[in-house]
């Protein structure tokens, strides 16, 4: 049953725009600085654990490559975000909050050199993914529509955009009809149902990764269980369980019964519409993940061409069956194209059998990944290890240079000069920027934050009024 006149999904991301009073506030890659005007400054979100409560502060500083800095009795104060995103020249704090509203807004540099809020606070739903077309930031979430339902009140999901134009500070939700119910069950011919990971503009073209969640109960359900392969029946939920993001209900098969393809979902905008569904069987799921978020790892080169990551993440499912036998690895779609070409490169036979976490573009057919310290078949893996790949002769190098009592690896990188730059929070230290060379692999301590525990993001803008 489809009732008329579809809005939004159970999970939708629903925009309120709030007229504040101002008082003076990848993980989209910034774009490269080959040479910085004095008056724009560096921005560094960061985060202070004092005694009995948490702060975040947003602050500015001259230079990536050294110096300290603090945020102490220093820079603006606001709420934090699960993402910073920094986008022509503005910087929006993302925030993820479990299906409830979260505030998102956005912040500027005036032209004092200071940070300063802008008018509007947007409350916004969960999201899982983001990325960005022409003006907007999209942030995207999988999740039930309200209006599609089968006869046992099952729902089917759907796709739920949110709009962020940075220019004109404004959001828009996609609005779902009958004709464009945006619904992601069944969306690569099997039954199951999806979500998308990143979006990567490359000319006019959306590439998002197209992650196989499994069969929602209206998937299950669908056809006297049709879509539920045989042998598999086990892992159909028979009563609701887990909790957070590991939550499940009755009737539900919880992940992908296919984990050894890699589809991207190619879009000819960004209404998110009629996408270009192409495949691989070389490399598994386009995606890194941690709980409930998906990480982007479809990344364009310099000269255009789409690279399609896949840390075979599946290797870490309980069950066999859902487990995928294919090695972390990349493969490519030429620049213009809409398949893969025969590019391949087994990352994991470099890396010792272990995967990674992250991946960024690093300049020209250079990426930076965060590689996990053990395989993913073995327990407490952690992202906390560095490495370029080079695309262009398929080496995967480790970096040298780094702190041997490293704990977290930041979540946003800046490129400039030929270099990339990362976070890199360490044990009994201050959260530091690393700058590494990705022609030798070799990374330089750069700027500190003295009193701060965590670097949440960091980039440059320059001065508005």
């Amino acid at each position: 049953m489809m009732k008329k006149n579809l809005l939004f999904g159970a999970l939708a991301s629903l925009v309120m725009p709030v007229a504040l009073t101002s008082c003076s506030d990848s993980d989209i890659t910034n774009p490269d600085k080959d040479s910085q005007e004095s008056k724009g400054k560096f921005v560094f979100a960061t985060t202070v654990q004092g005694s009995n409560a948490t702060s975040y502060v947003l602050l500015t500083g001259d230079s990536l490559d050294e110096g300290t800095l603090s945020p102490v009795n220093n820079g603006l104060l606001n709420d934090g975000a699960t993402q910073w995103v920094f986008y022509k020249n503005y910087l929006y704090a993302l925030t993820y909050n479990q299906g409830n509203a979260a505030t998102t807004r956005s912040y500027l540099l005036g032209d004092n050199g200071e940070m300063k809020a802008r008018g509007t606070e947007y409350r916004i739903s969960r999201f899982s993914s983001y990325g960005a077309y022409n003006d907007d930031i999209l942030t995207m979430a999988t999740g039930e529509s309200a209006d599609v339902v089968d006869g046992n009140g099952y729902h089917a999901m759907m796709l739920n955009v949110t709009y962020l134009d940075v220019e004109n500070e404004t959001a828009t939700t996609n609005q779902a009809t009958i004709v464009n119910p945006y619904l992601m069950e069944n969306f690569l011919g099997n039954g199951e149902y999806v979500t998308l990971a990143g979006a990567e503009q490359s000319g006019k073209s959306l590439y998002c990764g197209a992650i196989p969640m499994g069969l929602s109960q209206y998937g299950a359900a669908y056809d006297n269980g049709k879509w539920i392969r045989k042998g598999y029946e086990h892992l159909v939920h028979t009563e609701a369980g887990g909790s957070g993001s590991g939550s499940y209900k009755a009737g539900e098969l919880v992940g992908t019964q296919y984990p050894d393809e890699c589809w991207v979902a190619i879009y000819d905008n960004d209404d998110f519409l009629n996408p270009t569904l192409v495949k691989t069987d070389r490399i598994s799921t386009p995606a890194g993940r941690y709980r409930s978020q998906y990480y982007q790892t479809i990344w364009a080169a310099e000269n255009g061409d789409i690279y399609v990551f896949s840390p075979s993440y599946a290797k870490s499912m309980t069950d066999p069956l859902q487990q995928t036998t294919l090695n972390a690895g990349v493969c490519r779609i030429p620049a213009g194209s809409k398949k893969f070409d025969d590019y391949y490169c087994d990352i994991e036979s470099q890396a010792n059998g272990k995967s990674f976490m992250r991946c960024w573009p690093a300049g020209g057919n250079y990426f930076l990944m965060v590689m996990y310290d053990r395989p993913l078949t073995q327990s407490g893996f952690a992202g906390t290890d560095l490495a370029i790949f080079d695309a262009a002769s398929k080496k995967l190098t480790y970096v040298t240079g780094l702190p041997s009592n490293i704990t977290s690896i930041g979540k946003t990188v800046f490129t400039q000069n030929g270099n990339v730059y990362i976070p890199v929070n360490v044990q009994d230290g201050y959260p530091t920027i690393y700058k590494i060379n990705p022609r030798t692999a070799q990374a330089t301590k750069g700027v500190v934050i003295e009193g701060a525990s965590d670097i949440t993001g960091f980039g440059y803008l320059e001065p508005q009024k």
